[in-house]
């Protein structure tokens, strides 16, 4: 009884390994027909404001001052447009891909800098994980998530991220012309149905950056003019996605690509311009330095934020 219970858990592995290696994508050579899939992304309304934090309440207001609006505020500007309206840093993926070119990408690598996640958006792997590097002279505290809208948030990791003893610590003035602290790597498994990954400082909670996990190296980021390019795509037909952190409704288009085809998807994503955001500006501020009792100077020393 008891080999034949052993033999049903090995088939059953060996069923699991062979349906999960058949998912898997597969690497082959992308030579003959490749397809080019090109496009743009526009903002249907402005762009919401921004949320702002009074950087008197959190660690280190003078350093991390120095990107500020020059009252004290440490705007969080997720939505970068141009003129035109068209929309900076969307992730567009294409979905339905079995088999293609290789990753470019194994490990994505979030920098710490002027207590700002650098990039705002960016793209994980399950069971790959992440690089974080501190370029900035204080403490950060790493506080990762996966989130969905119908699964919810789970925690995935939570690490201190040591002050980069490189830079120069007493000048506020200092550039970051030094090497990067010790990389903080962390690999971590995404749970079924939920693909958002977000990263956010314990200490500073204006710091996030936001990323979608990917199955295929079919991905780009959309340009300062909105415009975006995924080539060496093989013919066939599948969805892609235009994917924003602050938008919650996502666009998904499919398409049909022939040989040696150049496709335009175009995407108009709607603004969440009347969310609603515990993080406002107050005139006048409900703390300000005298809550400290010594006096402090915030000045916008590597870029004077404006709303």
């Amino acid at each position: 009884m008891k080999r034949n219970r052993v033999v049903a858990i090995v088939l059953m592995g060996l069923l699991w390994s062979t349906s999960s290696t058949a998912l898997a994508y597969e690497v082959v050579d992308v030579i003959e027909g490749a397809t080019t899939i090109v496009g743009t992304v526009t903002l249907n309304g402005p762009p919401p404001s921004p949320k702002a934090y009074n950087l008197i309440t959190f660690p280190d207001p003078e350093y991390c001052g120095r990107i500020s609006d020059g009252q004290g505020w440490r705007l969080l500007k997720d939505f970068v447009v141009n003129d035109e309206n068209q929309l900076q840093g969307v992730v567009m993926v294409v979905e339905g891909v079995k088999s293609g070119k290789p990753f470019s990408l194994s490990i994505p690598k979030v920098e710490a800098r002027d207590c700002q996640f650098l990039p705002f958006t960016t793209v994980v792997r399950d069971e790959h994980g992440i690089e974080v590097v501190n370029m900035d002279p204080v403490m950060h505290d790493i506080q990762a998530y996966e989130t969905s809208l119908s699964q919810g948030t789970r925690v995935l990791f939570n690490s201190p991220l040591p002050f980069n003893p490189r830079h120069q610590r007493e000048n506020i003035h200092a550039t970051h012309k030094h090497l990067p602290g010790k990389s903080l790597v962390h690999q971590f498994q995404m749970s079924k149905g939920r693909k958002t990954f977000v990263m956010q400082c314990g200490f500073h909670s204006y710091m996030e950056s936001w990323a979608i996990a990917v199955e295929n190296p079919y991905f780009t980021f959309t340009n300062e003019k909105g415009e975006y390019v995924i080539s060496s795509l093989p013919p066939g037909s599948y969805r892609i996605r235009a994917w924003h952190p602050s938008i919650k409704h996502e666009e998904v288009q499919t398409f049909t690509v022939k040989p040696n085809e150049t496709v335009r998807m175009d995407f108009s994503l709607e603004s969440p311009v009347r969310r609603w955001t515990a993080h406002t500006m107050q005139t006048p501020p409900r703390f300000t330095a005298a809550a400290l009792g010594h006096p402090i100077f915030i000045e916008p020393l590597v870029e004077h934020q404006r709303p």
